[in-house]
């Protein structure tokens, strides 16, 4: 199937043909709405979409030469001087595409870290980035050096430019490797070192989590009445960000709490990152309570639960107790209201507080501050005598709507 749109005739950012290979598996983004939405993230204007089905990858050209020379065609089409695939690639696939198109070709992958690379603010947050690059790249020497070809000589002699180039290389990726891992450790202590000052001063801990573009952000200024980076678009902001949360004097007992807003997640988020993001998600990890904000609004909601719940598992974060905020409640029709704001369905004989609230109106956020002090005061009463113990989270994939 294919779904072209028409050109802009002059445009300052670059036109890109989007690709998409349904291999039959469940939640498959046939209208390729988040790579599209991607792809605008990082300064590109997508002009044309692919669909097509496959049992599984061509090991040459992941799609087969036909469809290949038919992305080609469009891409002439249209202008486009990229292709962008909403899979990850292989590099052989990549540098076969490439050469049957005479285009830059990138994956998904490859776009969320040069997002990733345009949104990181923090000196951490640079780090982390750069060793997923550089891990990234580090699979990708022969693509990035296949105009240097292999030389044979006559008896005895092997090897040439091409050869001496790509270890040069590959040993100068080496070395940025160890010494930005190296200093992401030290980063990282620091955290630790940050964490258990708080600890000592027996704080409440909660971050934010959730889907992309779900609120988050918007949520967190809010609560603190911050003023940290919100916006309408994927990955608005990379780094966590802590503040004090004011309850009230008598919530959790006069006890301190913090809120910490996290980078968000997004569907087949690139292992090299949750690797390289693990000090900046170990603030979920380590949280007494998280606010799992939830883009009610959004018809793949229940999907974008799914995907969080399979990063916080990753990340050792599945067991932290949540409660699931259905921001936008702005956004919903008469319809689609729900009838109370709070309500605790039971997930697999779990109970999961549910928030319904607008972080934009400040409607349900009244209700979401008094569920917040409710578990501070548990949370302190169970260090306490060991009694009361918090709400329990289980697996959200079929949560009821």
């Amino acid at each position: 199937m294919t779904d072209t749109g028409s050109a802009a005739e002059s445009s300052p950012a670059p036109l890109a043909v989007l690709v998409g290979v349904d291999f039959g598996r469940p939640h498959f983004d046939g209208d390729l709405e988040e790579l599209g939405l991607l792809a605008q993230t990082a300064g590109l204007e997508p002009v044309a979409r692919v669909t097509c089905k496959r049992k599984a990858p061509d090991p040459a050209l992941f799609v087969g030469s036909g469809k290949a020379e038919e992305i080609k065609e469009l891409a002439q089409l249209h202008g486009a001087t990229e292709i962008l695939f909403d899979q990850s690639l292989s590099p052989a696939q990549q540098r076969n595409l490439e050469r049957a198109t005479g285009l830059a070709v990138n994956d998904r992958t490859l776009l969320i870290l040069e997002i990733f690379a345009q949104r990181a603010r923090s000196h951490e947050g640079k780090l982390q980035v750069e060793l997923a690059r550089l891990q990234y790249l580090s699979t990708r020497l022969v693509r990035r050096w296949s105009h240097l070809e292999r030389q044979t000589g006559g008896f005895g002699l092997r090897g040439g430019p091409g050869e001496k180039q790509i270890e040069l290389d590959r040993r100068m990726i080496g070395e940025s490797i160890k010494r930005t891992k190296e200093r992401l450790v030290k980063v990282k202590k620091q955290r630790q070192t940050q964490r258990r000052h708080r600890e000592r001063q027996n704080a409440f801990t909660i971050s934010l989590v959730g889907y992309t573009n779900a609120g988050k952000s918007t949520l967190f200024n809010a609560l603190v009445k911050a003023r940290a980076y919100a916006a309408d678009q994927l990955f608005a902001t990379l780094d966590t960000t802590t503040r004090h949360l004011y309850l009230g004097d008598a919530a959790g007992g006069g006890r301190s709490v913090s809120l910490s807003d996290t980078v968000g997640f997004i569907r087949d988020l690139p292992h090299g990152l949750i690797d390289a993001f693990a000090a900046t998600l170990q603030e979920a990890a380590d949280a007494d309570l998280l606010l799992h904000v939830v883009d009610a609004a959004n018809p793949h909601h229940h999907e974008q639960i799914a995907e969080v719940q399979r990063v916080l598992a990753e990340i050792g974060a599945e067991d932290v107790p949540q409660i699931l905020v259905y921001n936008k409640l702005d956004a919903l029709d008469e319809a689609h209201r729900p009838l109370q704001l709070v309500d605790t369905p039971e997930v697999d004989g779990l109970p999961v507080t549910r928030v319904f609230a607008s972080a934009q109106s400040g409607e349900g956020l009244p209700e979401l501050r008094a569920e917040l002090s409710r578990r501070a005061l548990a949370e302190r009463l169970e260090h306490e005598d060991g009694e009361l113990v918090p709400e329990s989270v289980g697996h959200l994939d079929s949560l009821p709507s």
